[in-house]
Parts: structure tokens; C-alpha cells; sequence
């Protein structure tokens, strides 16, 4: 029978049986190797594997949702904005939370996070505010490493930012499933941004800033602001005391509460199945139950007036917002 076998010379065999032995000899070290040397070698990998899916848990509680999710672009000027947007399951119309992701980009929490407030009845618009910032005139999944991103949000445009989020509030006040008011959330940079961008939309009917600074100049502030902060985050809650000063020396409204034991960015941290850290779990229930019922409180009150007067336009802050990229762990509460 022509098994059409084809005969190999006799030095491809010497070449065969040399490297079945070198790999018989490594196998015979592996199972010599004593256990800690193996947890060693283990060690030396894992670290990389899990934070390259450090998410995973977000990305499966999304995937998992039953609600609707879809990315619209949103154009102004010259520029388009990718944002994700998830619809709740109601009946009526629902007001719209601008949410505004952290100095890690439109990340896989930040989308579970506006999916989450979907779900309390809520339409959430998330832009990614690095679209056409990363490689190949992509936006944040693009970027190769944390790192990368970290430093192109830090770099981003204030009044690029402004516009960028004047699209999704656009967008989402004419949908017709709104019923008009508009809320802005930013967590870490965002709650920086969140606060600035009080000082820019006139009609916002409430803005949540989630441990981020205050803006040096509050006077063009129009809605009451709301402040979530972690006790054991100096870095920023050093800063709360002059915001608090400055907002009642201009007669706005500003409630911030720090919740004791936790580290920044305990509303990603507080969900994570990794976290470490009781105080972030408990901050993360508690800052997210006070944001739902202030939410709710704002859904039953009159909308924030619109018309021509809805952007304050060229506003400039002479101190920068303190940039948030700590991953620390460290949440209850206690009002300042």
C-alpha cells in the first residue's frame, strides 16, 4: 500500500533525535523543580495576564444586560465624538445623565456604570472623549497600555472636552424618549470635569462629581452640585474645604460628603471582586444610593431653564483641575 511516506535523511533524523531529547531533559527539570520555584515562575506571568483583563467582570455583568445599548456619533463642527448610549426599561420619558469616564478612558467599568444607572431608570450617554485621540485615529480601546491612556486624557483639550460633552447633552435633550433634564456624573478626572462643566451648561438641572476638584471660578455655576468623596484620598479631599468656601462665598449650592475608609476611585474599586478594601464596598453602596435618590429627587422637580443662554462660552479657570490616575484601595460618611 502506497502510504506516500517520504524518506528523511540522516541528518534530519540526527537533527529529530537531538530535539526530542533537549525536550525530554526539559520536561525531566520541570518535574524536578521544587513547588515555591514553580509559584515563582507562575508569579513572573500572572501579573501581566490579569491586568491586561483586570475588567472582565465589568465587560460579563454588561454583556449580561438586558437593556439596549448602541454608540451613536455625535458630530459638532469639524469633529464626530463616539458615545455609548444605554436606555432604561420604563414606560415614560426618563431625564439623561452625561457621564463622564475616568483619566483610564471609556473603559469597560465606565460602560457598566452607565448601564447601571440605565437600570434605576435613567438614559445615560457615556462619549469616549479620546475618539480620534488614539492610534490609527482610534479612541480609547485603542490604546496599547494604561499608561498611554493616562496620558492622552491628561493631555485633552478643555474646550475640546466642553464641546465634546455639549454634543451628548444636545443629543440626549432632543431624544425622544427624554423628558429634557440633563445630569452630569465624572468620576476621578471626570468629577474634575464634572464640576467645570457646571461652570460652562447653564441648563444642567444637577452635576455629580465623584472625588475630583473644584473649578477656581464657581460664579457661572447654575445647578447644584453634589460631591462624593474617600477619607483616606488627602490628595483631593485637601481641596474640598476651598471648593466649599467658594461656592457659598458665591451662593451656590454644593453638598459634598467623604466617606470614611475609602480610597479614590471606590466606585469602581467597591464592585470589583478583587477589591481588598471593606470601606470601598461600603462607600460604593452608599455613594451610589445617594446618587440614585438624588437623581430621582431631580426627576420629580422642574427642568433647569434652557434657551440661547445655555452655554457660558470662553470660560477659563486660572488653576487647573489636579489630575486623578491613582488606582489606590484603601468608605461611612460624614458631610463636610
Amino acid at each position: 500500500m502506497n502510504r506516500n511516506f517520504k524518506t528523511i535523511p540522516g541528518s534530519q533524523k540526527a537533527a529529530c533525535h537531538l530535539i526530542f531529547l533537549r525536550a525530554r531533559l526539559v520536561a525531566m527539570k520541570m518535574t524536578m523543580l521544587r513547588p515555591h520555584s514553580l509559584v515563582a515562575i507562575l508569579a513572573a506571568f500572572l501579573p501581566a495576564a490579569v491586568s491586561l483583563h483586570a475588567q472582565d467582570w465589568a465587560k460579563a455583568r454588561l454583556d449580561a444586560s438586558p437593556r439596549h445599548h448602541e454608540y451613536v456619533p455625535l458630530k459638532h463642527g469639524s469633529r464626530t465624538v463616539q458615545a455609548f448610549v444605554v436606555y432604561p426599561e420604563v414606560k415614560t420619558k426618563a431625564p439623561v445623565v452625561i457621564l463622564i469616564h475616568e483619566i483610564f478612558g471609556l473603559s469597560d467599568w465606565a460602560k457598566e456604570m452607565a448601564d447601571e444607572l440605565a437600570g434605576q431608570g435613567f438614559i445615560v450617554i457615556a462619549p469616549d472623549l479620546l475618539t480620534g485621540f488614539g492610534p490609527n485615529g482610534g479612541g480609547s480601546s485603542e490604546f496599547a497600555s494604561q499608561d498611554a491612556t493616562i496620558k492622552a486624557v491628561s493631555g485633552l483639550d478643555a474646550d475640546v472636552v466642553n464641546a465634546d460633552l455639549d454634543a451628548a447633552a444636545d443629543y440626549g435633550k432632543h431624544l425622544p424618549a427624554a423628558d429634557g433634564k440633563i445630569a452630569v456624573a465624572g468620576f476621578c478626572w471626570g468629577g474634575s470635569k464634572s464640576f467645570v462643566y457646571a461652570t460652562h451648561r447653564r441648563d444642567l438641572s444637577a452635576a455629580f462629581v465623584f472625588y475630583g476638584t473644584g473649578p477656581a471660578d464657581v460664579s457661572t455655576i447654575t445647578a447644584p452640585v453634589y460631591g462624593f468623596y474617600a477619607g483616606n484620598d488627602a490628595r483631593v479631599g485637601a481641596t474640598v474645604p476651598g471648593t466649599v468656601a467658594a461656592m457659598k462665598a458665591a451662593g451656590k449650592t454644593y453638598d459634598p460628603v467623604t466617606y470614611d475608609g475609602a480610597g479614590h476611585g471606590f466606585m469602581r474599586a467597591g464592585e470589583d471582586p478583587t477589591n481588598t478594601v471593606p470601606g470601598n464596598k461600603t462607600a460604593r453602596e452608599a455613594g451610589f444610593a445617594r446618587l440614585v435618590k438624588l437623581l430621582h429627587e431631580m426627576k420629580s422637580a422642574p427642568a433647569a431653564s434652557s434657551g440661547a443662554g445655555d452655554k457660558t462660552t470662553a470660560v477659563k479657570n486660572g488653576r487647573q483641575a489636579i489630575e486623578c490616575h491613582g488606582l489606590r484601595t484603601a468608605a461611612v460618611s460624614s458631610s463636610m
